[in-house]
């Protein structure tokens, strides 16, 4: 969290309490085995990681970026604390083989994944690479060394307009098949990368805030109520799933930028320039499909959601197919597996521009 947003008031924006964090029992029996949490650095897997290391578990964190690895690291040396650190990617197997072999951690948490919308619509053989071979790879590893995954996945899973949305949606139905959990959230407030640094960085440079459409609407939390959720759905009595957090209504991003200007610029009239929506983008996210059936979790704060998927060996099969296209580059086989694995995708303008170039084939990312 950048430092303009460390003391905003964002209940106060919720219009809710806090959810309730899980009881201390939770964390005391997850702590005592190793945890294994990959994107360790980013905003929700750092949280999660001191968290979890405050209450004395063993800890091994994965990071592919150098400066977020070294930023964890400088936290918990600050701390006190210790864990076993590596930089490193999560579809590296012979990392995980390595990490499994010497540590035998029981629990991974799966924060690991490329989330920018727009960026992805460009990229999607990266996303394709990222969000869901290097879930599969490490679902594999982890069912090798007979540990449960935990997937952070996305509202924009669910009906997906994006690239991004359909290869997490791809990731929730890897690991749900291996018998792992899936926990599904909304935007994060304050998280890298997230809309609120974007306002942030606006106010602090007199700009005027840009959104993309006034109707434009999202489900928000917490850095730590993503946190709690995610160490709530670990600890369920029945864990194997897919759980989404327990929020009644959706908020207005222009309302979220006018609740930032008066929050970090009080007395000051700044102004919304209403862009478009860009590619990618939908008008309102939802937590859940109308596919699918929600129940009462053991958790307060979490919803255990039925959602139809593939049978296993449908899934192998389509996967091996995606993998043959993406090592040719060919980007129509490639989205028309994708589509078979999510038939409620709906490709962007920018990707079905990309399917009628020359061999249908794309940049790296």
């Amino acid at each position: 969290m950048i430092p303009a947003l460390e003391n905003i008031d964002w209940h106060g924006f919720l219009g809710r309490p806090q959810f309730q964090s899980p009881a201390p029992a939770v964390l005391a029996s997850l702590a005592r085995e190793p945890i294994l949490i990959t994107g360790a650095g980013g905003s929700i897997g750092s949280a999660l990681a001191l968290k979890l290391g405050a209450s004395g578990a063993q800890l091994i964190l994965l990071e592919s970026s150098e400066n977020n690895l070294f930023d964890l690291e400088s936290d918990f040396s600050s701390s006190g604390r210790t864990a076993e650190f590596y930089l490193g990617s999560a579809g590296d197997r012979s990392l995980l083989d390595e990490i499994f072999a010497d540590y035998r951690p029981r629990i991974v948490f799966h924060a690991a994944a490329f989330k920018h919308v727009p960026l992805l619509e460009e990229q999607p053989f990266a996303a394709i690479a990222n969000n869901i071979f290097g879930t599969q790879t490490l679902v594999a590893a982890a069912s090798t060394y007979n540990a449960r995954v935990i997937l952070l996945s996305t509202d924009k899973a669910v009906a997906p307009a994006s690239v991004m949305g359909a290869t997490k949606r791809v990731g929730e139905q890897i690991v749900l098949t291996s018998g792992g959990t899936v926990l599904r959230l909304g935007n994060i407030l304050g998280s890298c990368g997230s809309v609120a640094e974007v306002f942030a960085r606006q106010i602090a440079a007199g700009a005027p805030l840009t959104v993309t459409d006034p109707a434009a609407r999202r489900y928000f939390l917490t850095i730590p109520e993503a946190v709690d959720l995610l160490v709530g759905a670990a600890g369920e009595a029945n864990p194997s799933g897919l759980f989404i957090p327990d929020l009644r209504s959706s908020h207005y991003i222009a309302d979220l930028a006018r609740f930032m200007a008066h929050s970090l610029a009080p007395g000051r009239n700044i102004p919304i320039e209403f862009t478009r929506l860009r590619a990618g983008d939908k008008e309102t996210e939802a937590l859940s499909s109308a596919q699918e059936t929600l129940h009462a979790a053991d958790t307060n704060g979490l919803i255990r959601v039925d959602t139809p998927g593939l049978i296993a060996n449908q899934l192998h099969d389509l996967l091996k197919e995606l993998s043959g296209s993406c090592e040719l580059r060919e980007l129509t086989p490639a989205l028309f597996i994708v589509r078979r694995l999510v038939p409620d995708y709906t490709p962007s303008r920018t990707v079905e521009s990309m399917l009628s170039t020359p061999e249908s084939r794309v940049h790296n990312a």
